[in-house]
């Protein structure tokens, strides 16, 4: 999504990596009991305008949302959302187009509950390792900027104004950054926002984010973080979920795949803004993590 992001935060970073576009939109009504349950085939987010339904996301507690609630599930994962506790697969209903992006459940007449809800997918070959770095499921409870982000998200797909898919893809990104800066409750499983959350590995994340090509070591990064390397071995694998250097090479060849892709940097200066202090070795480890040369997925992407 254009040039690389110069302020030092690595959730924006991971987030612009993942590079959201926005897929499909809409208002939904509902009355009376009902209950449905999506394909689950795309990340999916929902503001609550009225009512209190119900989430149950697959592993996890249903969680009772309310007015100004903002939910994303930033990963395909199978879920209902009913109209109470108490309704359940017997209160399935297939919504009911009213018009263009407005849908209705449940019983036919005036409405009680209405939702914004949207699907968004992930233009990224790394996909998979960067919402491993993030949690399976955000609940923001009345936070009024998400509100305003999802209902300009909406007014944006059904406008047909001049650039309306970058503006859509633009918001999309500041919706996904703010819902997830705005989770007050700490992450329940290791990734980056439990990272960011401690203040010393939040310090040698923002280093590595911020110098993807300096040579660093694990002793390096534990200097950054004022910790003794053992400890904050220890501390990175539990609250991140994987090994210091193993997130280096990822986030370096996640930056590398991007760089290829632009098709502005030669080779060697790819390797250099890496970490790689020549092409072969830069290409060696591309090989290694990726099963093919860095021209050859370069070129096989563009004419894909």
């Amino acid at each position: 999504m254009g040039d690389s992001p110069t302020v030092n935060d690595p959730l924006a970073q991971v987030i612009e990596l993942l590079h959201p576009r926005a897929a499909f939109y809409k208002l939904v009504t509902g009355r009376g009991d009902w209950a449905v349950r999506p394909p689950g085939g795309q990340p999916f987010y929902a503001a609550v305008l009225d009512s209190q339904p119900q989430l149950s996301v697959a592993g996890e507690r249903p969680v009772l949302l309310g007015r100004g609630d903002f939910v994303l599930i930033p990963a395909a994962r199978h879920f209902l959302m009913s109209s109470s506790a108490q309704a359940d697969d017997q209160a399935l209903s297939d919504p009911a187009e009213l018009g263009p992006g407005v849908f209705h459940i449940g019983e036919p007449g005036p409405f009680n509950t209405r939702l914004l809800v949207g699907y968004c997918t992930f233009d990224s070959d790394d996909t998979a390792l960067l919402m491993s770095l993030l949690p399976g499921l955000v609940v923001v409870r009345g936070d009024p900027r998400l509100s305003t982000l999802v209902e300009l998200l909406d007014e944006e797909a059904r406008a047909e104004r001049p650039g309306r898919n970058a503006i859509r893809s633009r918001l999309l990104e500041v919706l996904l950054i703010e819902a997830f800066r705005a989770t007050t409750a700490a992450a329940p499983l290791p990734g980056l926002l439990r990272g960011l959350a401690d203040a010393r590995l939040a310090q040698a994340l923002r280093c590595v984010h911020e110098q993807p090509q300096r040579p660093w070591t694990v002793a390096d990064l534990a200097r950054e973080a004022a910790l003794s390397r053992s400890t904050f071995f220890e501390r990175f694998n539990r609250e991140v979920g994987m090994a210091p250097m193993e997130y280096v090479l990822s986030w370096r060849m996640a930056l590398a795949k991007r760089l290829l892709l632009e098709r502005v940097l030669s080779l060697d200066e790819v390797a250099l803004r890496v970490g790689y202090s020549s092409s072969s070795s830069f290409s060696a480890a591309f090989i290694r993590r990726e099963g093919q040369a860095p021209g050859r997925y370069a070129r096989q992407k563009a004419h894909a």
